[in-house]
């Protein structure tokens, strides 16, 4: 419906950065918001039907592009229909801007060692941009395990072929960060898989003997790679005061899913930008028994969401919030999944309803408590 340059939605509930605007109006512009304003529309224009319009979702960290690829253990779907439904789920949960994150570091068991998922995946991804095909703008977000022994090459190779935005420093290690209690990884582990107690103990084995070979000199290299790439720099799992202390020293800008209060305060007041998943949100606690992201926000010291591994969590997050707790209003809570992720990843053309930012635009409709995506625009464009 929206196939000219310029047009206006109206009849709208608007959410800007500071207050919600009952009944309001935005004109678009060769994908720009040209111009927004509250009560009657001064011409005719898209009528939305008093459902909400906020801006586009922007999503720092989400693994749901491997439930596509992988959809079954030890089976690889084709590489571009798994990107292709990836991406038209993300856009039609209101995502239109998405940092793809892709493993780097060969990091679960022996037998991934000699896979090459990241270099399918990364060519699905520039091959479906290249043909205009991708309905959210796709960015890269390095996920680099660092215990990995091949870690370093990879991302090398990697930037060699494609640009890198984001980059993350996990430890998956049993006895670290998220999986301190080596019988939660355990647990974990077995799981995912049909691996035996014995296997599992011979692969826990394995892994600590990575970590110590390799976790301090890799960390460090990495850190030295994001500098000299430009990528926006994201620790992972963060638990103790000394994890945070090493964040700073590292230049760390966004702190991935710290597991405890002490952590996640200590980020904070360090100015680095505190993330947490929307389905912890929803949940009501986090799966893995770690802190609950509405305990950090009732704290004031939540400052990003993300969908992590189910992509309608984080519109449901934001509109969830307010009700959970009451202080943060609903223009706050979606500075959480919106203003907010953009600066953390130096966006500044995106992430709220304001004149002269990209018309990045979400139309959504309340169904009961749920919020429900009708329509998304991507630079003006409809996209879902």
């Amino acid at each position: 419906m929206t196939t000219t340059d310029n047009y206006i939605l109206e009849n709208a509930i608007l959410i800007l950065p500071d207050r919600v605007v009952e009944q309001g109006w935005i004109a678009i512009s060769e994908g720009r918001i040209a111009e927004i304003g509250e009560g009657r529309a001064p011409e005719r224009g898209f009528d939305v039907g008093g459902d909400y319009l906020l801006p586009g979702l922007i999503e720092l960290h989400t693994d749901h592009i491997e439930s596509h690829f992988i959809p079954r253990p030890h089976v690889r779907w084709h590489a571009l229909s798994a990107v292709m439904a990836y991406d038209a789920q993300i856009a039609s949960a209101g995502i239109t801007t998405v940092f793809d994150s892709l493993r780097v570091g060969s990091d679960f068991d022996l037998a991934s060692l000699d896979n090459d998922d990241l270099w399918q995946l990364s060519e699905a991804l520039a091959a479906a941009k290249a043909s205009g095909h991708l309905r959210a703008e796709h960015r890269t977000h390095l996920r680099c395990e660092i215990s990995s022994s091949d870690v370093l090459e990879q991302a090398e190779g990697y930037a060699a072929r494609y640009p890198v935005h984001l980059m993350s420093l996990m430890d998956h290690t049993p006895g670290q960060r998220q999986f301190r209690d080596i019988s939660i990884w355990k647990t974990y582990y077995m799981g995912k898989s049909d691996a035996s107690d014995e296997e599992a103990s011979k692969l826990i084995a394995w892994r600590l003997d990575l970590h110590e070979r390799n976790a301090v000199r890799h960390r460090q290299a990495l850190v030295e790679f994001a500098r000299e790439h430009g990528a926006v720099l994201a620790s992972h799992d963060d638990g103790t005061k000394e994890h945070v202390a090493q964040a700073v020293a590292d230049g760390v800008a966004v702190a991935e899913f710290p597991t405890t209060m002490e952590a996640a305060q200590a980020s904070h007041a360090a100015g680095i930008q505190v993330m947490m998943g929307g389905p912890n949100v929803v949940r009501g606690g986090s799966h893995s028994g770690n802190i609950a992201a509405e305990t950090l926000a009732r704290e004031g010291i939540l400052d990003l969401l993300s969908s992590d591994y189910v992509p309608a969590s984080l519109l449901m997050a934001a509109f969830d919030l307010p009700r959970r707790v009451p202080e943060i209003s609903l223009p706050k809570a979606l500075a959480t999944v919106t203003a907010n992720p953009a600066r953390a990843a130096g966006l500044a053309d995106r992430g709220t309803l304001e004149a002269g930012l990209r018309a990045d635009i979400v139309r959504a409709h309340i169904s009961g408590d749920v919020p429900v995506v009708r329509e998304v625009w991507r630079e003006g464009r409809r996209v879902a």
